[in-house]
């Protein structure tokens, strides 16, 4: 296994990448970046963005700030539920650290989503069976950019045992 630089944390919306990136890098004492959050700074709210902007541009700002974030010192880097779809953002997380799939079980990943309030562009007044069915597609077209990751992580349990699962996996090289 390759030691980690960066340890980018990729997956599906609301498969905890932001809230067990905060708790792995509190753990690792490491500084910790949000794709997103860095991406709000710039432009603002991403919803209206995306809505305003498009898909294209958003994944563009996405390869900026990720650009910007590999600059720095060895960090976890909380990535966007689309990052690894740019074969840039892969080539990048493939050369400056690890990447890591957070995965998570199809009626896991739903019972998230309900519980998040909606606020995600990509799935925007869906509902029931019209939601399942969406998420569905995506992740399916996302299937092959996921499956680049290093490593996989079962991710349906707490915050607190995927982080005890990926200091398990990186332990002493990653501190």
């Amino acid at each position: 296994m390759k030691a980690p630089g960066h340890l980018f944390l990729t997956g599906f919306m609301c498969s905890g990448k932001t809230r067990v990136g905060r708790a792995l890098a509190e753990r690792l004492g490491w500084p910790w970046h949000d794709v997103d959050r860095e991406a709000e700074a710039l432009v603002g709210p991403l919803q209206p963005y995306f809505a305003s902007q498009g898909e294209a541009a958003f994944r563009e700002l996405e390869h900026e700030v990720l650009g910007r974030l590999v600059q720095g010192e060895r960090s976890v880097i909380s990535c966007g539920g689309g990052t690894p779809l740019d074969p840039r953002n892969r080539k990048l997380m493939r050369g400056t650290g690890t990447a890591v799939l957070l995965h998570v079980s199809f009626p896991e990943l739903l019972a998230r989503i309900g519980r998040s309030g909606g606020d995600r562009p990509l799935l925007m007044g869906l509902t029931g069976a019209g939601l399942e069915e969406r998420v569905g597609e995506l992740l399916a077209e996302r299937h092959a950019a996921y499956g680049e990751a290093d490593q996989v992580v079962e991710a349906d349990g707490s915050v607190e045992e995927v982080v005890e699962d990926l200091l398990r996996r990186f332990g002493p090289q990653a501190r």
